[in-house]
């Protein structure tokens, strides 16, 4: 019966690849076989404290973090943002396409799994958004995916310590000197002392890393001692 309530469904409510929009099949690859092949994938030499690529393994950071003294310790990112990325993320935060994060989840856990998990944190946290922005679009698309790593990796996910009180501007919007204003003192820890001491954050998209610095600036003064993010996609110049 099950199985047939399953292919039902299916056929008034297929699931859709994220990268093409075309369906998929239930029990089958959340991403269909020739769209994954065409992912920007990052590989290669990497940055040792961002995760974007580098020229060769002999470079340990990327521009930004060459000149940058971030505040988070370490993170890591799966695509480049160009390209079905690109789009697939754009109708995920903007078209309502929330199914997407399960696909994102497994995409993140396959790929970094073990490169989270040996950062032994204790919580996931979602970079929040601000509640006019939450009321307006329904969802933060950073703690549907948050959840997914939380679900699949087994590590608690914490979206309420966090709060974003200023509604910023869109990043992409900025220049790097900008983008540092525009988060500055756009957090808040909504407790004295925070109980964890490694914190994951995680968003959908990395730029310089003027978001993530602003989050683990407030969590750090909380009492956090390393502040780790995951993301699943790298910009340059976004």
């Amino acid at each position: 019966m099950g199985g047939v309530v399953i292919d039902i469904f299916g056929i008034f409510f297929p699931r859709r690849c994220p990268m093409c929009g075309k369906p998929t099949g239930y029990g089958k690859d959340l991403i269909h076989k020739e769209c994954r092949e065409k992912l920007p994938y990052i590989t290669g030499a990497k940055c040792l404290k961002c995760g974007k690529s580098v020229e060769n393994a002999e470079v340990e950071f990327c521009y930004d973090c060459t000149k940058t003294e971030h505040i988070y310790d370490k993170g890591r990112c799966l695509y480049s943002h160009n390209g079905q990325m690109k789009k697939s993320l754009y109708d995920f935060k903007y078209k309502n396409k929330r199914e997407y994060a399960k696909a994102y989840g497994e995409e993140l856990v396959n790929n970094l799994k073990y490169e989270i998990l040996a950062w032994n944190a204790d919580v996931i946290m979602p970079v929040p958004l601000h509640k006019s922005k939450l009321r307006h679009r329904g969802y933060n698309q950073a703690e549907l995916i948050a959840r997914e790593l939380s679900r699949r990796l087994e590590i608690p996910m914490d979206s309420k310590i966090l709060k974003r009180t200023r509604k910023t501007r869109a990043q992409k919007e900025l220049n790097d000197s900008d983008r540092k204003k525009n988060v500055k003192n756009a957090f808040i820890v909504d407790k004295s002392i925070v109980k964890y001491k490694k914190v994951i954050l995680v968003d959908d998209i990395y730029t310089t890393g003027s978001t993530i610095d602003s989050c683990a600036k407030v969590l750090k003064e909380k009492g956090v001692e390393k502040v780790y993010y995951v993301s699943l996609s790298v910009g340059t110049g976004i």
